[in-house]
């Protein structure tokens, strides 16, 4: 991986009969590699993929097709997590064989309630990391999994085959503490979120993992960044201040979708029964945009190849 760099998720396009429209999600994949410099692509990886609502054979489909469509241009690594175990298990043994490059877990709640413990925690890694030879990207984000420490997160990255951390808090006291005691001490690359990427990279973190379209000015940003283009690179952070945080209360999905086809680059709209971003807060998101590197002439010029 060039690093620092983007872990960069595809958003999963749906059909009206809620199938998963393939057709654009080859053209999607190609964007993100091409275009957002991907330095690994995460099939399946985040909730903001809407994973969950796939049966365990579409999951496996949409993991297979996703690999397939990136075509060995850079890295995958698959998202397994799964609070059961064996499924897991499952999952990440099937991932190996397709030719992943490495498998992302959520750090699980119990199901039947309560945090686990940091035991806990480290059996269910150690059951995975036995049946594979992948290595494994440690992922933290409270909410759909369980709330870890940050001394839980430091013994969780020193295990053996954790070699990527992908912390979702935005809490620069927590990422600052952990950069330097993970990524900087050499245990496992750290990465954060759109928010943090500017932060992160200054004190020695590897990156972040983001869906489109803002991986294409996040990418736009850790090159300024490489090139000590610091002003640059703090305007383009700035661009992050209001998107995608004024629309979260649609979710992030729907607020990345609706700015997917802002740019001319439409990949439907979330899963039912959630709203898609809709009416005058769409109109508003679209001026923002345009004020945005995502609206400067080289990337209209570059997207034209992507759209149908």
């Amino acid at each position: 991986m060039n690093l620092p760099g983007l872990i960069v998720p595809p958003l999963t396009p749906f059909l009206d009969d809620r199938s998963v429209d393939y057709s654009t999600l080859e053209r999607e994949v190609d964007y993100i590699v091409e275009e957002c410099n991907a330095a690994m692509v995460s099939a399946a990886g985040v909730e903001a993929t809407e994973y969950q609502y796939l049966t365990y054979e579409s999951r496996c489909e949409l993991i297979r097709r996703t690999i397939e469509f990136v075509n060995n241009r850079v890295p995958v690594i698959v998202g397994v997590s799964h609070s059961n175990v064996d499924i897991a298990i499952k999952l990440s043994c099937k991932a190996q064989k397709l030719g992943a490059a490495g498998v992302q877990i959520l750090a699980p709640l119990r199901p039947f309630g309560g945090t686990p413990t940091l035991e806990d925690l480290m059996a269910y890694y150690d059951a995975i990391a036995i049946e594979i030879d992948l290595p494994i990207m440690l992922y933290l984000n409270p909410g759909p999994g369980c709330e870890v420490s940050p001394l839980w997160t430091i013994e969780l990255a020193k295990m053996n085959q954790i070699k990527w951390v992908k912390e979702s808090s935005r809490d620069l006291s927590r990422c600052a503490r952990l950069i330097e005691e993970i990524d900087n001490s050499g245990y496992a690359h750290y990465f954060t979120t759109v928010q943090m990427l500017l932060a992160s990279i200054s004190i020695g973190g590897s990156g972040a993992t983001m869906p489109p379209p803002i991986a294409y000015i996040a990418n736009a940003l850790i090159i300024a960044f490489k090139d000590k283009r610091y002003e640059e690179a703090c305007r383009l952070q700035k661009q992050f201040s209001l998107f995608p945080a004024c629309w979260m209360n649609f979710g992030l999905t729907p607020a990345l979708k609706a700015a997917m086809e802002i740019i001319g680059l439409p990949i439907g709209k979330p899963y039912p029964p959630f709203k898609a971003v809709e009416g005058s807060q769409l109109i508003e998101l679209k001026d923002l945009l345009k004020k945005t590197y995502l609206f400067e002439e080289e990337h209209k010029a570059r997207i034209k190849k992507y759209m149908v």
